[in-house]
């Protein structure tokens, strides 16, 4: 085993990282995996596995499936982890955005089933929220966060604000709201000395105010939930900070629709506390790509298909 687990956290991924076959593999060779694909099936009372496996992409990709989709796969891989290694607790977990959630299940302050059906109301929320306020999302390359608040700043309106959504690693930021006020932003941010700006093709503003609309709904769904104190340290993307207490996950989960996501942040702590090592639990490898930028000196390693965990050993 190429892992010590005191030095070692996992981590989950979010939206972005989905692709149609996830977790297909993974299926076809662990029997608990499978069975967790088939529970979520239940749950949600539909052929889910058939559309993360078959598409098609286009349905894959509407943020009310690929929330849940991205959720059973990262936990029916760490089930996979656990059962082959029983022993190994990783010192850490996090997740990015979604992810959060998928860690909370992992580190058994959710159970799956509650896990499933918030995951699904987070993403029936947002389309919601979306819906009736339509905003916009931009990727900006090479500013400093300083520097992208002031732009921001200048670029908000009264009823058109835009804000910092992701710092996702040195030279990469992600910005959220209205339209008009992100295209402001973009040209500001050019301006600035960002060495790009480009939109994402999104309609919903997430990480800032335009979520307002849904947080009473997302409060009382997280309250009824379940959520009890975490087994496993979980550092929360708003307060970048290490949480257990099912008061304090309640309140990040719930705090993170309109705030930003502290990748950044939250990679420098647990490096400050000697991780070394991460695992990115679930589809792709988005963030250990992050993470290489936030912390060149760490190793990374996907966990989400058999020749994953086959190089583990």
């Amino acid at each position: 085993m190429k892992l010590d687990s005191k030095t070692t956290a996992f981590v989950f991924p979010g939206q972005g990282s989905q692709a149609v076959g996830m977790g297909k593999d993974l299926a076809s060779a662990y029997e608990v995996a499978r069975k967790t694909f088939e529970e979520a099936d239940g749950i949600l009372h539909l052929p889910f596995s058939k559309l993360m496996w078959d598409g098609p992409e286009s349905e894959l990709n509407d943020t009310i499936n690929t929330q849940p989709a991205l959720f059973v796969h990262s936990i029916a891989s760490f089930k996979v982890f656990s059962n082959l290694y029983p022993d190994f607790k990783p010192a850490a977990l996090a997740g990015h955005s979604l992810g959060e959630l998928s860690a909370l299940a992992a580190a058994d302050a959710l159970s799956f089933e509650s896990g499933l059906r918030l995951v699904r109301k987070r993403g029936e929320l947002m389309k919601k929220a979306g819906e009736m306020n339509p905003g916009g999302m931009a990727a900006i390359l090479n500013l400093d966060i300083p520097s992208l608040e002031k732009v921001c700043a200048q670029a908000s309106r009264e009823n058109e604000s835009v804000q910092v959504a992701n710092d996702n690693c040195p030279g990469q930021v992600v910005i959220s709201g209205a339209k008009a006020a992100v295209e402001r932003a973009m040209e500001g941010a050019k301006t600035a000395g960002a060495k790009r700006a480009i939109p994402l093709a999104v309609s919903i503003a997430a990480h800032s105010k335009l979520m307002a609309s849904i947080q009473d709904e997302w409060n009382e769904a997280v309250n009824n939930a379940g959520i009890s104190n975490a087994k496993i340290q979980i550092v929360g993307n708003v307060v970048a900070r290490s949480i257990q207490s099912a008061a304090d996950l309640r309140n990040d989960i719930q705090s993170q629709l309109q705030s930003r996501v502290r990748w950044t942040e939250t990679i420098q702590l647990l490096a400050g506390q000697g991780i070394t090592a991460f695992v990115e639990v679930g589809t792709g490898n988005v963030l250990l790509g992050l993470i290489r930028r936030i912390n060149p000196s760490a190793t990374g390693y996907p966990l989400g298909n058999p020749s994953d965990l086959k190089a583990l050993d």
